[in-house]
C-alpha cells in the first residue's frame, strides 16, 4: 500500500489474470464486493485500472442485449404497423425475422468458434440489430410486391411465385453486396472487428433465407384476409401505374434533372464540409455516457497522486541484467512528462520498468509521452512499451490502417459486385459514388449534432470504419431496389421512362424500409457507450439521405440525363432483349 502525501489517499498495485474483458469483469465484480465488505467505516476503496476498465465496458452489456433486442423489435412492430395500417399483417414478418434473429446469433456464434475467430460482447448486439434492420427490409420488398400482384390475379400461389421471382433477385443482390462489404472487415487488425464482420455476413444470409423460405409459406397461408383491412382485389391499380407521391415527384424530378442532381449534390457536400473539423480519440472517461467506477476512481488518485497513477506504462527487456534494467529506467525518466520510472529485478529473462506519468491516461498528452518513450528505447534490442495509454497508441494506429486498407477493398468488392449484377460499368460506378458521397455527408453532419447537441469532444477512432461499411453495404440496397426494379420497367418502357415507374412503385417500400432501418440502428444509443451512440447516429442520417435524397432526387435524375448510356456497355430498352419472352411472361402473370 503506497500512500500519498497529502494523506488522503492509498494504492495498491494487484496483478489480476483475466483472458477475457469477461473474465475481468468477474475477477473485479469479486473484489469489489470483498473491499467493500473489508474497509472499515469512513475509507472507501474502489478498483480502477486497465483491469478494472475492461470490466466496466463489459459490464455496459449485462442485460443490455436483452434490452437492445427488445427495443429494437419495438420499433421494428411500432414502424410496421404504421407502415401497414394493419392490426394482423405486421405479426407476421416480425415473427419471421425474429426468428431469423435468434437462428443468426446461434449460428454466427458456433461459425466464430469454429474458424477461431474472436468477438466481444458488442458484436451480438450489433448483429441483432442489422438483422432486423436488414431481415425486415427484405420483407417489406417482398410483401409489398406480393401485395401488388394479388391485384392482377385470383391465385395467391400464383401471385407469390411472381412476386418471389422479381422480388428474390433484388434481395439476393442486396444481401450479396451487404455481405461482401463486410467480410472485408476480416482485414481488420482487430480481432473484435474480424468477429464482427464473419458474424454480421451470416446474420444476413440467414435474414435472406428466411425471407425467401418461410415469410413466403406464411403469407400464401394466411391468404388475402392477412392484409385487413386494405385487402387487394384484383383490377385495383398496380403501383407502377398509381399516381402516387413518388411518381409525382418522379415527374417533377425529370422536367428539369440538371437542377434537382445538382441542387441535392451541393446540398450534400454543403453537408459533408463537418469532415474537416472532425477529432478523433476518446479519452478514457469519454467513452462512456455514464461515467463508471474505474473513471471516477482514477480521477480521485489524480488529485493525491501523479496522474498516471493508475494505469501506469510497462517498459519489458529481454534481458537478466539488473543493471541494463536501472539503465533503460534512468533513460525513460529523462523523458518530459514522465513522474517515475521505477525498476524491477528481472524474472525468467525479462526486465521491467514501471512508468507513472504527469498526463492523465488516454489524453492527448499522454500519447504524446508515449511515443516519445518509444523513442528513446527505440535502440534498446527486444524492448517494448506497454500498458493502458501504449496500447491506446496502438489502437489509434490500427485504426488508421484499417481506415487506409479495408475501405478501399470494401468498395472494390461492392463495385464488382454490382457490375456482376446490372453487367454494367456506367451504372455501378454511379451508384457507388452517391453512397460515398451520402457517408460524407452524414459523417460531416453528424460531428455537429455530437458536439453541438450530445456534447462529445471527439468521435471513436473505430467509428468511421464500421459506420463506412454499414452505410455503404446497407445504403447501396436502396439503389439495388429501384435499379433492378428500373431494369425490369426499361426493357419494355425504355431507360427514362422505366426509371419514373420503378420510383412509383418502389417509391413507398423503400421509403419505409429507410425510416425503419434508420430507427433499427439509432437504438444503438440505448447502450452507453459512446462509440455505439455515434454509430448509430451516422448511419441513422446516412440511411434517411440514402431514402429521401439519393434514392428519390438524384439517381432518378442522372439516369433521366444518361438515358440508355446508364447501362453501358449492356444494352437495355425496347429491342434489346427478344420481346417475346417478355411478353409471354407478362401475359402469363
Amino acid at each position: 500500500m503506497i500512500p500519498a502525501e497529502d494523506g488522503t489517499a492509498a494504492i495498491s498495485v494487484l496483478d489480476v489474470e483475466a483472458a477475457t474483458s469477461v473474465d475481468a469483469r468477474d475477477v473485479v465484480a469479486e473484489l469489489r464486493t470483498a473491499l467493500a465488505d473489508a474497509v472499515p467505516d469512513g475509507v472507501t476503496a474502489e478498483v480502477t485500472g486497465p483491469a478494472a476498465i475492461q470490466a466496466d465496458l463489459a459490464s455496459v452489456f449485462d442485460g443490455a442485449n436483452f434490452t437492445l433486442l427488445a427495443v429494437t423489435a419495438s420499433v421494428v412492430a411500432v414502424l410496421l404497423i404504421v407502415t401497414y395500417r394493419s392490426p394482423v399483417l405486421w405479426i407476421v414478418p416480425l415473427a419471421v425475422v425474429g426468428v431469423a434473429d435468434q437462428l443468426a446469433t446461434t449460428t454466427a456464434t458456433h461459425v466464430l468458434r469454429a474458424t477461431g475467430v474472436p468477438w466481444d460482447d458488442s458484436t451480438i448486439g450489433i448483429l441483432s440489430v442489422l438483422v432486423f434492420g436488414a431481415g425486415t427490409n427484405y420483407a417489406l420488398l417482398l410483401i409489398s410486391r406480393y401485395r401488388d400482384e394479388l391485384r392482377r390475379t385470383e391465385s395467391r400461389h400464383e401471385a407469390m411465385a411472381v412476386a418471389l421471382s422479381r422480388a428474390s433477385e433484388a434481395i439476393v443482390a442486396s444481401a450479396g453486396t451487404v455481405v461482401v462489404g463486410v467480410l472485408s472487415l476480416l482485414l481488420s487488425v482487430f480481432p473484435a472487428t474480424r468477429g464482427l464482420g464473419l458474424a454480421s455476413a451470416v446474420g444476413i444470409l440467414v435474414a435472406m433465407v428466411a425471407v425467401l423460405v418461410v415469410l413466403p409459406a406464411a403469407l400464401v397461408v394466411f391468404g388475402r384476409w392477412i392484409f385487413w383491412p386494405k385487402v387487394p382485389r384484383v383490377g385495383q391499380d398496380q403501383l407502377v401505374d398509381a399516381r402516387s407521391l413518388w411518381r409525382r415527384i418522379g415527374d417533377a424530378v425529370a422536367r428539369r434533372p440538371f437542377a434537382f442532381a445538382g441542387g441535392a449534390l451541393v446540398v450534400l457536400l454543403l453537408m459533408a464540409s463537418g469532415i474537416t473539423q472532425i477529432r478523433s480519440g476518446l479519452s478514457l472517461e469519454d467513452q462512456f455516457l455514464e461515467t463508471p467506477q474505474s473513471i471516477t476512481s482514477a480521477q480521485r488518485l489524480g488529485e493525491s497522486f501523479p496522474a498516471g497513477a493508475a494505469d501506469p506504462l510497462v517498459v519489458v527487456t529481454r534481458t537478466d541484467d539488473q543493471g541494463a534494467v536501472d539503465e533503460i529506467a534512468e533513460v525513460i525518466a529523462d523523458v518530459e512528462g514522465v513522474s517515475e520510472a521505477t525498476p524491477l529485478p528481472p524474472e525468467v529473462g525479462i526486465g521491467q520498468v514501471q512508468v507513472v506519468l504527469d498526463a492523465e491516461p488516454g489524453s492527448a498528452q499522454s500519447q504524446e509521452v508515449v511515443a516519445q518513450i518509444r523513442d528513446a528505447v527505440g535502440d534498446t534490442p527486444d524492448t517494448h512499451v506497454t500498458g493502458g495509454d501504449a496500447s491506446t497508441q496502438d489502437g489509434n494506429d490500427g485504426a488508421l490502417r484499417d481506415r487506409l486498407v479495408v475501405m478501399p477493398v470494401i468498395l472494390l468488392a461492392v463495385l464488382l459486385a454490382l457490375m456482376g449484377l446490372l453487367r454494367s460499368v456506367v451504372a455501378p460506378i454511379i451508384l457507388l459514388s452517391t453512397v460515398v458521397v451520402t457517408f460524407a455527408a452524414s459523417l460531416g453532419i453528424s460531428w455537429f449534432i455530437f458536439t453541438g447537441i450530445l456534447g462529445f469532444s471527439a468521435i471513436d477512432v473505430t467509428m468511421p470504419l464500421l459506420a463506412f461499411v454499414f452505410l455503404v453495404a446497407l445504403g447501396i440496397d436502396y439503389n439495388i431496389f429501384l435499379i433492378t426494379r428500373t431494369l425490369e420497367e426499361a426493357k419494355v418502357h425504355g431507360t427514362r421512362d422505366g426509371v419514373l415507374r420503378a420510383l412509383g412503385a418502389t417509391g413507398g417500400v423503400i421509403t419505409s424500409a429507410g425510416i425503419l432501418l434508420a430507427a433499427v440502428f439509432a437504438v444503438l444509443g440505448v447502450l452507453p457507450l459512446v462509440v455505439l451512440a455515434q454509430i448509430g447516429v451516422v448511419i441513422c442520417i446516412g440511411v434517411l439521405l440514402d431514402t429521401l435524397v439519393v434514392r428519390t432526387v438524384v439517381v432518378p435524375a442522372i439516369v433521366r440525363v444518361l438515358g440508355e448510356s446508364f447501362w453501358w456497355p449492356r444494352r437495355v430498352g425496347p429491342g434489346a432483349t427478344p420481346r417475346h419472352a417478355e411478353e409471354r411472361a407478362r401475359v402469363t402473370t
